[in-house]
């Protein structure tokens, strides 16, 4: 193997796949890093055995081969390395890596060492905009647990219909749901896929393909899901990301979504950020905050108390529909809704809760979207 490679373009794939490389006592080929070269494309591909990375670059190729090497070693090396052209050759077992005045040898592995990315048909697949997929994959991400006992729970559900995409997690404490419609899609499937992903993929995803416009390639098969950016103006892959899909049924969380309201409350998110910030100081041992809605005075009383520090009370204005209703919520899953639609900081950005009652789940949504929704359970009164 030998080949002629910019620093800032390898150091572009190594920032993307070396997140990927395990710390498997067990297994130490997973620490590493396969350099590939064949034709005139380099490709680095890490792994931990459930998520797959492969990173993609034109090059000036010398000679085909492939090595695997320490990624933390290789992506830390390089990072001190000057902008200029790095000539990376095989010898034996080691990678000679020569930039400028620099000449450095890294001891590595026999590329037959290193698992094999499983490969997902491309016969079925779907293209949207990657930055739709990501900004709604975002969105709901975070929202996910790990369970051992509910292991469904521990990643994000994906639903690709012909004309929508559903993504959706959940803690079993709150529930983000978001929907991407057709006007998004480039290209349809033959038939819905419903699947979970794990949490850790969704994240990579995220980080990978969600910084830059272009478009994103979806693949499904039975067991694993594909995502792939393509080279600027060729059909050669970019990155491909390969996930094992997490066994199961899905939770049916539609059932526990409210369909009608009692109570409708309208109000700046800031504002009642804010305000639950403040009270979350006197929330007690289970991080109780309470809201009640006013509709004669048409505002939001936010109250919490702890026997140990105080009480503390304050209100905000809002448009309050319906019947008047108070309710209980842990306060960290209210921010953590609120803060999905804060607008980035925006402090005109209108928020709606819906209530129906004390003992029933409270749904926020942001005010003129329909396509997302945030559902915290309360806690219940003793």
């Amino acid at each position: 193997m030998k080949t002629i490679i910019l620093k800032d373009r390898l150091k572009e794939g190594l920032d993307i796949v070396e997140k990927v490389s395990g710390r498997a006592l067990s297994l130490p080929i997973l620490n590493n890093i396969l350099i590939s070269v064949k034709k005139n494309f380099l490709n680095l591909t890490t792994t931990d055995l459930e998520v797959g990375v492969q990173w993609w670059s034109l090059v000036k190729t010398e000679k085909e081969g492939q090595i695997a090497v320490p990624a933390r070693v290789l992506a830390s090396f390089v990072n001190f390395l000057p902008n200029k052209l790095i000539n990376l050759e095989k010898e034996d077992l080691s990678l000679e890596i020569r930039c400028e005045n620099y000449q450095t040898s890294i001891k590595g592995f026999e590329a037959e060492d290193f698992p094999i990315i499983p490969k997902v048909s491309d016969e079925e697949k779907i293209t949207l905009s990657s930055q739709d997929f990501c900004q709604g994959l975002s969105r709901v991400v975070d929202f996910a647990s790990y369970s051992s006992t509910k292991p469904e729970i521990s990643g994000v559900y994906l639903l690709f219909q012909k004309n929508m995409i559903v993504i959706a997690a959940t803690d079993s404490f709150r529930l983000g749901e978001k929907k991407i419609h057709s006007d998004s899609l480039l290209n349809g499937i033959s038939q819905d896929y419903s699947l979970i992903i794990p949490q850790r993929a969704a994240k990579e995803i995220i980080s990978i393909f969600g910084q830059k416009d272009g478009d994103l390639s979806i693949y499904f098969s039975a067991n694993q899901i594909m995502f792939e950016s393509l080279l600027a103006e060729t059909s050669h892959p970019k990155v491909q990301l390969t996930t094992r899909l997490i066994e199961g049924d899905y939770p049916n969380y539609q059932e526990i979504i409210p369909q009608k309201s009692e109570t409708r409350v309208t109000f700046q998110a800031q504002d009642l950020l804010g305000q639950v910030k403040l009270a979350s100081l006197f929330s007690g041992k289970i991080n109780e905050v309470k809201l009640r809605a006013d509709p004669k005075k048409n505002r939001l009383d936010i109250f919490s108390q702890s026997p140990e520090i105080g009480e503390h009370k304050s209100f905000l204005a809002a448009k309050v529909e319906g019947k008047g209703a108070e309710v209980s919520f842990n306060y960290r899953f209210l921010l953590d809704g609120l803060l999905q639609m804060s607008g980035g900081g925006e402090k005109k950005k209108e928020v709606v809760l819906e209530l129906t009652g004390s003992d029933k789940p409270g749904v926020l949504r942001p005010k003129g979207e329909d396509d997302y929704l945030y559902l915290v359970m309360p806690i219940k009164s003793s």
